[in-house]
């Protein structure tokens, strides 16, 4: 059901939720003022039972009349839908920082192969093609940060370091006297790889989001310690250690650190996996971006050719090579995706190693509710993988220091340097108990008004203007 569209005053601006709110994916929100129709993210929902069927729906609003999209970062749930957004008649302009075009290339072609083999096994036509991803990119320019674009006469957007993946970024929309922030994802600082996420004044109005608003993560030096300490177990016990990481981010972080782990002596040189093709290809983007880097990775460039290599790393591109893997002997490290086992090369390496009391399986990243491996994450005895239920005798550790969400207190911190001039945060992009409790806390810590909508809110905001 198409939604009414709203009736812009030259006093008031309104934000619809059509993604990302109450839920921690499928982020799609809609900022209407005057002539102006921006679109900020438009992601796939991911984990629920229902994504097909939710990515393939319309769109709520008339397409053809949005002139822009801001995306904030390159993962499938800020992105995920753009080529479809395109099938349906956009015809605007999508901006984003660099390294984010670049990512969001490769991601929407993995997505588009994955797509079109479930819609085969669903018979049903695709929702979106080839020519819809390549049309895609034919509408995108990038934008350094902190640059000022103007996209009315009174309206102008500047992006801003979020510190989360490679080149994501807030967004800062002015109108008139009025600030509006868009966070996209808050990167878990400091990170491993990233400069840290920036602090933006003079907001307010502030669309955050919530992953982690309900909880912590261990410390930097303890997320290090606790991957080394599942290495040592691994090697002690000639077993397996299997990681599912997302190709985004979360394997460019392990690559360097297991590099410096080994550049110190810290544990055994083993032979490890890298079974991911879209992981390899995206680390090829992290190479030949290294000014984003944090000076950490910076000072570690100048005696490392290449952070993200080591001996005995293996790099299987092929199906070949990745069925190879079974064979190998032990001790091994596999780091495959998906991230939330819920597809990719990891679940065939589940299937056949998490029967095995020898096999440690470590999560280092947020596993949606729905996902197989949220229900790992959750203590589950056995799992059906395809048509095979799988006993689960593996060691499963978590460690959420390696998330690339800032935790409830980091969250909390970043709404406090933004300053006195917030009036309003609205907690998205979070499942309803974290984005609860993070705006109980924003009330109660900082007294500034915190609210949760969720996905169809329509969100009418004052326009400040000079008198």
């Amino acid at each position: 059901m198409k939604h009414t569209q709203i009736t812009q005053s030259s006093d008031h601006a309104t934000v619809t939720c059509y993604g990302g709110a109450g839920s921690v994916t499928g982020a799609n929100f809609l900022f209407q003022y005057g002539d102006l129709s921006m679109l900020v993210d438009c992601g796939m929902m991911q984990g629920d039972s229902n994504a097909f069927d939710w990515n393939r729906k319309s769109f709520d609003y008339d397409v053809s009349s949005v002139d822009f999209l801001i995306v904030t970062h390159a993962h499938m749930d800020h992105i995920g839908r753009i080529p479809k957004l395109i099938h349906d008649g956009f015809q605007g302009i999508i901006y984003s920082t660099l390294p984010t075009r670049d990512l969001a290339k490769l991601m929407l072609k993995d997505a588009l192969h994955l797509m079109t083999q479930e819609s085969f096994q669903r018979e049903v036509e695709p929702y979106f093609t080839a020519e819809d991803v390549d049309r895609t990119f034919s509408l995108w320019k990038t934008v350094s940060y902190h640059a000022v674009v103007p996209v009315t006469l009174n309206c102008s957007f500047q992006l801003f370091d979020a510190g989360h993946v490679l080149g994501s970024s807030m967004m800062r929309l002015s109108c008139h006297e009025s600030v509006f922030l868009f966070t996209g994802d808050l990167g878990n600082s400091p990170s491993p790889l990233l400069k840290d996420t920036e602090v933006v004044h003079g907001v307010h109005y502030v669309f955050m989001e919530s992953v982690y608003g309900d909880r912590d993560h261990e410390g930097v030096s303890d997320r290090s310690l606790l991957l080394e300490r599942a290495i040592e177990d691994t090697e002690r016990q000639q077993g397996i250690l299997l990681i599912p990481a997302f190709s985004l981010e979360r394997t460019q972080e392990l690559l360097f650190e297991l590099n410096g782990l080994i550049e110190q002596n810290r544990i055994k040189s083993i032979p490890m996996y890298l079974d991911s093709p879209l992981g390899i290809s995206v680390t090829e983007v992290y190479r030949r971006s290294r000014e984003y880097f944090n000076e950490t990775v910076q000072k570690a460039y100048e005696h490392d050719k290449d952070v993200f290599s080591f001996p005995n790393l293996h790099i299987t591109s092929s199906i070949e090579e990745s069925k190879a893997i079974l064979k190998a002997p032990n001790p091994k490290i596999i780091i495959a995706g998906s991230g939330m086992s819920h597809g990719g090369r990891i679940i065939h390496h589940e299937l056949h190693f998490l029967s095995s009391p020898k096999t440690i399986l470590l999560m280092v990243g947020y596993q949606a509710s729905g996902t197989m491996g949220r229900l790992l994450a959750d203590g589950a005895k056995k799992v059906k993988i395809f048509k095979e239920i799988v006993p689960v005798k593996a060691e499963v550790r978590m460690i959420t220091g390696y998330s690339g969400h800032k935790g409830s207190s980091e969250l909390l911190d970043f709404v406090e340097k933004l300053g006195n001039s917030v009036s309003d945060v609205y907690c998205v992009m979070g499942e309803l108990s974290s984005a609860s409790f993070l705006a109980q806390r924003i009330r109660d810590y900082l007294g500034i008004k915190s609210h949760v909508p969720d996905e169809g809110d329509v969100l009418t905001l004052s326009i400040r203007k000079k008198v």
